[in-house]
């Protein structure tokens, strides 16, 4: 499962006579109050007031954006928990409980915030210590570095560097085999949500770990509008699902290819842009408010996005986010592209 997925050339499977018109059930941007528009790419008239009108409206939605915080009653809530389910005041002294797991010939010992870290480590590749800190363990990095040793010293988590340059690295962890094996033999996860364990690609490991971060915007926003999330979808499991497809299927030719691929992608609910399917960094899966499944796909951009790859991902219908640092740079190319689309900060 990565994005180096090689089990087809994704050449071989272009197509530009399909279009994305499924009647599905995605959840699109105007959910989440940021209009979903259609990139154009090649520019537009700057003088059409009502092109105006629209980018006036999706700058409003970003600094909307901008200006949101996740709830501090989530993080709180959450420190509450952790607290209530994972120690208890004995003689005057916080004692820690821990669980015995049994996996095969190996005994490991876990607390529930400890369980509860390997799943997200497991669900998201690579997360960086400091937004573990602030998310999962609301700011007590004290209690988050004693379980982290606790977990290392087991060998089911492994601590790594984003970046082979020491000024842009940032401290980021993931699951070991054993971690991977643990969660799915355990049962701490559903079935249908992957998991798992070191780095593909190193260099995109950077990248990659923002996406953690980058559920909880998306995920905050959900719950604020009283969706319940079930599951998230990084891009490798649903390249891998795809080709999976392709290749049981042992076509020949390759135009019957061509649309079984889009048939393929009609049913995963992913778009077809410029005769290529698009997938998102990340989807969340939903039920909303009236317990309806609903999807939303995000985009991580970075500053290396040049104006088409940017349109490309607006055609989409991604909700696309970047990073503060990258926010400004890449606003810039969509207002000088005139590509209708948001772009959030993290």
């Amino acid at each position: 499962m990565s994005r180096g997925f090689d089990g087809f050339d994704r050449e071989d499977f272009r197509d530009s006579d399909w279009g994305s018109g499924s009647d599905n059930e995605s959840c699109t941007l105007e959910s989440f109050g940021f209009g979903r528009e259609i990139g154009r790419g090649n520019g537009g008239s700057s003088s059409d007031p009502s092109a105006r009108l629209r980018m006036q409206k999706l700058r409003d939605a970003e600094s909307a954006s901008d200006r949101a915080v996740i709830p501090e009653r989530q993080r709180k809530e959450m420190s509450r928990a952790l607290a209530s389910q994972d120690s208890r005041q004995v003689g005057g002294h916080r004692e820690i409980s821990r669980a015995r797991y049994t996996d095969r010939d190996r005994s490991y010992s876990l607390r529930t915030a400890e369980i509860q870290t390997l799943i997200e480590l497991g669900r998201f590749r690579v997360v960086s210590v400091e937004d573990l800190a602030r998310f999962a363990y609301a700011g007590d990095r004290e209690r988050l570095k004693s379980d982290l040793r606790n977990l290392t010293e087991q060998g089911l988590v492994q601590r790594r560097g984003t970046s082979a340059l020491k000024k842009e690295s940032r401290q980021a962890l993931t699951l070991t085999r054993e971690g991977e094996r643990l969660l799915r033999r355990q049962g701490f996860v559903p079935e249908d949500q992957a998991v798992y364990s070191g780095l593909v690609k190193p260099k995109e490991a950077d990248h990659d770990s923002a996406l953690y971060r980058l559920y909880q915007k998306a995920a905050a926003e959900i719950e604020s509008k009283g969706g319940k999330v079930l599951r998230v979808q990084l891009d490798y499991e649903l390249k891998e699902q795809l080709y999976r497809k392709l290749g049981r299927a042992k076509v020949q030719d390759k135009n019957e290819a061509f649309h079984l691929k889009n048939g393929y992608a009609q049913q995963m609910y992913l778009p077809v842009v410029n005769g290529k399917v698009s997938f998102p960094d990340l989807r969340i899966e939903y039920a909303n408010q009236e317990m309806e499944i609903a999807r939303v796909d995000l985009e991580l951009a970075t500053g290396h996005y040049h104006a088409g790859h940017l349109a490309d991902k607006a055609r989409a219908g991604f909700q696309i986010y970047a990073r503060a640092e990258d926010v400004s740079g890449l606003r810039r190319v969509r207002d000088d592209r005139e590509i209708m689309t948001s772009i959030l900060s993290l």
